[in-house]
Parts: C-alpha cells; sequence; structure tokens
C-alpha cells in the first residue's frame, strides 16, 4: 500500500469533511492520514508499525533521531482527533487551532522519505 498517498487523501478528505460540517468524520480522517504517514516510514525502516503502540514507539525514535519533538508534539495532536471522533470532546476552537498541527505533521513525516 501506498501510505504517502493515503496519507494526503486522507488530508484531502478530512478538509472537504470539515467543510461540510462533519467534525467526527474530518476527525478520523486527520488520524488516518498521520497514521499512514507513520506506517509509510516504519515499513520503510522495517519498523513494527501494526498497532497504536507500535506506531507510538515508531514517532518517538523518529523524534529523537531527527532531534525533532515537534514530530512527537504533531502526532500527539492527531491522537485528540482520533479521541474526538469516539467522544467528540473537541471544542471548535481547538478543531481550528489543531487541524494545521496535524497537517504539519503529516507534511514534516512525509518528508523524511523524500
Amino acid at each position: 500500500m501506498d501510505h504517502v498517498r493515503a496519507a494526503l487523501d486522507f488530508l484531502e478528505a478530512s478538509d472537504r469533511e470539515f467543510d461540510e460540517g462533519d467534525r467526527l468524520q474530518a476527525s478520523e480522517k486527520l488520524w488516518g492520514a498521520a497514521s499512514h504517514a507513520v506506517m509509510a516510514v516504519a515499513e520503510r525502516r522495517d519498523w513494527p508499525h501494526g498497532s497504536h503502540r507500535a506506531m507510538k514507539n515508531a514517532v518517538e525514535r523518529l523524534s529523537d533521531e531527527h532531534d525533532d519533538p515537534l514530530i512527537k508534539y504533531g502526532f500527539g495532536f492527531a491522537e485528540k482527533f482520533h479521541r474526538n471522533f469516539y467522544h467528540a470532546n473537541m471544542e471548535d476552537f481547538e478543531l481550528d487551532t489543531d487541524r494545521p498541527k496535524v497537517r504539519d505533521f503529516v507534511e514534516r513525516v512525509t518528508a523524511l522519505l523524500r
């Protein structure tokens, strides 16, 4: 599977869902974008990535390797959107301010593959 393409497709789908007012589906698509970005890098490096814990560990490794705390930070925002899908617990201002942080995370992580 082309995880980079999937990540970018999920980002676009999330934008559409937010525009249409479906904040829950949009939130889950942001999580999907972040997850596929991590899976792309993990597969390239032959790291485990088949569970949430494995992806979190891969993010920790990437953040440490590149001395880039924004990688870890961005994944945390993606996790907020994942929780929001199930619990609808994010305020409107959080949706607006945190969306770009997830986009930045996806772009930052997929750039490691170039």
